[in-house]
């Protein structure tokens, strides 16, 4: 019994040790590696860094109402073209009793105001025809003329001194004068009073507009406070977040007021986009761009980098600088407003030059200097030092070291 497990287990080490034997000896005869090979060819080289943002309009206007009230009428719609003036919305106000009744106050006041003023210019032009002021004054300058005739006699036989005769002479040409005054101020006075008719009347005009507009919605002078808006801008009608039946608030110096309608004009586009802190330094204005829209497939747009904001917003731990880049005209296709989309600004870029792949570049530590292994065999290579210009992070210039024959490996990952 002993015999014979002793025997099983020397037939299992034996198994174990050739299968043992058979494996490490697959594992010592490999097949040869084979490298793959390419040459030096000519191309382009851009180095660029990408800024992620969106399409928008340069100018866009929110339209308001000057008064509250509800939307009774919307005259637009989202992707009109508008011009400047053009209706918007009518609106529907809905007055309290304490605005009528306290518009109806003022309308009564500005009436008797108005009244008066009336009165009081009738009063002035029977002063005015009848020349009463203008008499009075002529009777005193009579007067004075006459004194003074009298008074000049008694100079000349001595009865009187001179000084007594220069007192009467100074009555006589304040006379004279207030009588060559005295029409000119009749005339003033008399327009003075149609003056103040005139404002009372435009006071009287105003309170009855308003009383109009509050008990109506609508003026008949609508120059300073019109419930019909209307648009401020050429453009599109880009969003109307109202309906018809909406409550609205005018614009004021205390609220901004509710927006009746988004107008843009869609023809000169901007991109707003952002990049991080690292690349913002190697940015100037008038650098080119080249976006990239993602609901139009296969499409360019060309632009200009016009802005770069003098300071950066810290967004998921890194700090993002803004840009503006002007979008130039394209015919391609029609750019909403709020398209996505990523812009390659070019920071250098060099034409038809000898390029190899950077994959295949190594970096000899000890001489920190790069090289590449340039095929001397079959299968046989050589190191070979190369000086390299600009790199776009896949293709790197050659400036030396290589031309178009040279076989390189390919260093694969």
């Amino acid at each position: 019994m002993k015999r014979g497990c002793l025997i099983s287990a020397i037939v299992v080490l034996v198994i174990l040790s050739i299968g043992l034997g058979v494996y490490f000896y697959k594992q010592s005869v490999k097949d040869p590696t084979i490298y793959d090979t390419t040459k030096p060819e000519y191309g382009d080289v851009v180095k660029k860094t990408v800024a992620t943002g969106s399409i928008k309009p340069r100018k866009e206007v929110q339209i308001k109402p000057q008064v509250s009230g509800v939307i009774d009428e919307l005259f637009i719609e989202e992707g009109q073209i508008v011009e400047k003036g053009q209706q918007v919305a009518r609106i529907k106000l809905i007055p309290s009793e304490m605005n009528v009744n306290s518009a109806q106050s003022s309308v009564e006041l500005a009436r008797i105001r108005l009244d008066q003023a009336q009165r009081e210019l009738k009063r002035q032009k029977e002063v005015y025809s009848k020349n009463l002021d203008v008499e009075s004054a002529k009777a005193s300058f009579e007067n004075a003329k006459n004194e003074l005739e009298r008074n000049q006699a008694l100079l000349d036989d001595g009865i009187i001194s001179e000084q007594e005769y220069n007192r009467v002479l100074l009555d006589y040409q304040v006379a004279k004068t207030q009588y060559d005054n005295a029409e000119i101020t009749s005339q003033n006075q008399l327009r003075q009073f149609e003056s103040d008719v005139d404002i009372r009347s435009q006071e009287l005009e105003a309170a009855q507009n308003n009383l109009q507009l509050l008990r109506e919605g609508v003026t008949s002078n609508s120059k300073q406070i019109s419930n019909i808006v209307t648009s401020t801008l050429n453009g599109m009608v880009l969003d109307i977040p109202v309906e018809e039946g909406s409550s609205v608030i005018e614009r004021n110096n205390f609220n901004e007021g509710t927006s009746i309608a988004a107008i843009a004009d869609m023809n000169t586009l901007i991109f707003e986009g952002k990049v991080d802190e690292s690349e913002v330094g190697k940015l100037k204005e008038g650098m080119p761009i080249e976006l990239t829209v993602g609901a139009l497939e296969d499409i360019k747009i060309e632009g200009i980098l016009e802005q770069i904001a003098p300071q950066g917003v810290l967004e998921e731990g890194t700090v993002k600088f803004e840009i503006v880049a002007a979008i130039q005209n394209t015919s391609e296709a029609f750019l909403r407003a709020g398209y996505s989309a990523s812009g390659d600004i070019i920071l250098e870029r060099k034409d038809q030059v000898l390029t190899i792949q950077e994959r295949d570049l190594i970096i000899d530590e000890d001489t920190d200097s790069t090289f590449v292994e340039v095929a001397t065999g079959e299968q046989e290579f050589k190191k070979q030092y190369v000086e390299t210009g600009l790199s776009d992070g896949i293709a790197i210039e050659v400036l030396n070291g290589l031309d178009t024959t040279t076989k390189l490996k390919v260093i694969k990952d």
